[in-house]
């Protein structure tokens, strides 16, 4: 398969990359002890993409996380009998011929499935080169989800102290851990943070550096809703290109093509202009196959393949003949043997035959059997000649075609034509067309495009409206004002003073626009708020959480250890600027003992009768 060039293809043409995830190299080891306190492990647990790197102390921090794998896995079938294992992030390379395979351990934004995170967990330490036996001797920075149940985070302390061996760990949320990387250190600061990722949305009230938990929303949509409903669009609108059409692909289209508008209806009048649809359309070019059947082969060579398949279909032509003459052959024989009951004189017989052969008298009858008799001659005749023709065109070696009008086609033949077509896929058998002249009925390139107009504003709409897809939610121009109209007048102007946008979903193009316009409608006249987009919406949070470990890192008291984890469960956490709230659970043990204890007493010394009443 070749894909087409852009160029020469006309404006507007885009290739699909088809970009393929290359395997990470194995680190030989992890950096060097900062001291009595080995170096910690920063880990971005994210449901689109996991990021894993050192928080490596010293002026010089170190680059951007040293993996970044997609947070899937794929199970062999091999077992035991020598197939593939399980294949993790880069090592999976394409997606799209695995996607039936693949497992993911979140269910929306929280991991559930804690075999496949242990596998996620697993490729990390490998591929970072932890050097210690038998145990991951380095303090963990995990990020989690906004409000977290507790069940999800005693199952993953579970893991890591039981499985690995931590010493100990800290949970954040990864969009503050990217709310406190871009603002001024040191800074108890306020704000609203939206963010917006791979299945969840997101807004978060801070209130004096703490996260306001009770006005915390999350709007069910994002990155995967809108590739699904991408998807879903172009294969309606090109069903012959159903298969081509993959999720990874979508995923490329909305990471590069795709945009916000400013105002979604007035945009969508402007795409019924031609000329604005014209010259912001995306055509994305699907690979496809440019060479063309026989074009590689020479004339002498079409030649004789012509007349190979008019030899053949004059061979299929008389046998057709012959089968069509030998029922019309019966047919006579019967109609005779039912004359010869009338010259005998049986009339009984003769009128129950004319009844089977649905005719009224011996007049018809009779001039039935002169037609058919003139058929089965003429048809014989045709066998005749065709055998003659056939016979001189394989004596006959000239290249050039033998001449049609010796068969004499009826109308019976040009049906037996049509319904042999299919041999004359290349070309049509006309002796008068030259065969220089066989071109494609169409553009190949053109036909394998996807024009991606109105779809580029479509997909990414679902966020501010979930009605597009069937979704009863509140999109978040309504869920922030909802969130905003919960607190006092003073309150709010102080959180839209710092509206921040984290997220792979807020990278397109004109989001931070849209989300002013949003703000304007709804705050009141001529109040002011700002409105600022992480400087890296996607790796700010694994960055964020690299500065709060190495800032963190003598501080026992925002550290949950191997004790805490022993004497609390492993549903405990330590609150600090970028965690969730730990609110525990208290179960009335002691009460249903006590409630327990009361009725087996109660049992007891009604004696049997209790027994017999129940009986």
């Amino acid at each position: 398969m070749a894909a087409a060039t852009a160029a020469g293809l006309g404006t507007n043409v885009f290739l699909f990359r088809d970009a393929r995830a290359a395997p990470d190299p194995v680190l030989e080891a992890g950096p060097v002890a900062h001291g009595s306190l080995p170096v910690p492990l920063v880990l971005d647990n994210g449901s689109f993409q996991a990021r894993a790197g050192w928080a490596c102390p010293g002026p010089d921090p170190g680059p951007e996380p040293r993996l970044q794998f997609r947070a899937v896995c794929a199970r062999g079938r091999g077992g035991a009998r020598g197939g593939a294992g399980p294949q993790v992030g880069n090592a999976l390379g394409s997606l799209e011929p695995l996607r039936w395979m693949l497992r993911s351990p979140f269910d929306r934004n929280v991991p559930v499935n804690l075999e496949l995170q242990e596998l996620l967990l697993d490729y990390s330490f490998q591929h970072l080169g932890v050097s210690s036996q038998g145990c991951v001797d380095h303090p963990i920075v995990l990020t989690e989800a906004v409000c977290t149940p507790l069940y999800s985070r005693q199952m993953m302390s579970e893991l890591l102290f039981e499985c690995y061996g931590i010493p100990k760990v800290a949970y954040g949320i990864d969009s503050l851990f990217s709310f406190y990387h871009n603002n001024p250190k040191n800074m108890i600061s306020s704000g609203l943070i939206i963010s917006s990722g791979y299945q969840c949305t997101h807004i978060l009230p801070i209130l004096e550096g703490r996260l306001d938990a009770r006005n915390c929303k999350r709007i069910n949509l994002g990155g995967s809703q809108a590739a699904g409903y991408l998807q879903r669009l172009l294969q309606l609108k090109y069903p012959g290109h159903l298969a081509a059409i993959t999720l990874s692909r979508m995923e490329e289209i909305l990471h590069e093509h795709s945009y916000i508008a400013e105002d979604y209806v007035e945009e969508l009048q402007k795409w019924r202009c031609p000329d604005y649809y014209e010259n912001n359309v995306h055509k994305m070019q699907l690979p496809f196959s440019s060479k063309l059947l026989g074009s590689t082969l020479t004339s002498e060579e079409k030649q004789e393949r012509r007349q190979q398949q008019l030899r053949r279909l004059q061979e299929l032509n008389a046998r057709r003949r012959e089968e069509k003459l030998q029922l019309d052959q019966e047919r006579l024989d019967r109609l005779l043997y039912v004359q010869e009951l009338l010259e005998d004189g049986q009339m009984d017989q003769f009128h129950k035959a004319l009844i089977e052969l649905n005719m009224d008298s011996p007049e018809e009858l009779q001039s039935y059997i002169q037609k058919l008799s003139a058929a089965v001659e003429q048809a014989k005749q045709k066998i005749l000649q065709a055998e003659v023709s056939l016979e001189v065109d394989v004596v006959d070696s000239k290249p050039e075609t033998p001449d049609l009008e010796q068969l004499e086609p009826s109308l019976e033949d040009v049906e037996n034509i049509n319904d042999f077509e299919p041999l004359f896929s290349e070309e049509t058998p006309e002796v008068e067309k030259p065969v220089a002249t066989v071109q494609p009925v169409f553009n190949l390139a053109a036909y394998h495009q996807l024009f991606v107009g109105t779809e580029r504003i479509r997909a990414p709409e679902i966020i501010f409206q979930p009605s597009l897809i069937g979704e009863e939610q509140a999109g978040i121009a309504e869920t922030l004002q909802y969130i905003l109209d919960r607190y006092p007048k003073d309150v709010q102007e102080l959180l839209v003073q710092n509206v921040f946008l984290t997220g792979g979903n807020m990278m397109y193009p004109g989001m931070k626009v849209r989300i002013e316009k949003e703000l304007l409608e709804m705050r009141p006249f001529q109040s002011s708020f700002q409105v600022q987009l992480a400087s890296n919406p996607v790796l700010d949070a694994w960055y964020g959480a690299r500065d709060w470990a190495l800032d963190h890192l003598d501080n026992e008291d925002v550290w949950i250890t191997r004790k805490d984890y022993e004497e609390k469960g492993g549903g405990y956490l330590r609150e600090h600027c970028a965690s969730n709230v730990y609110v525990p659970i208290h179960l009335p043990r002691q009460a249903a003992r006590s409630v327990e204890a009361q009725a087996s007493g109660k049992g007891s010394g009604a004696g049997g009768g209790g027994a017999s009443e129940q009986a």
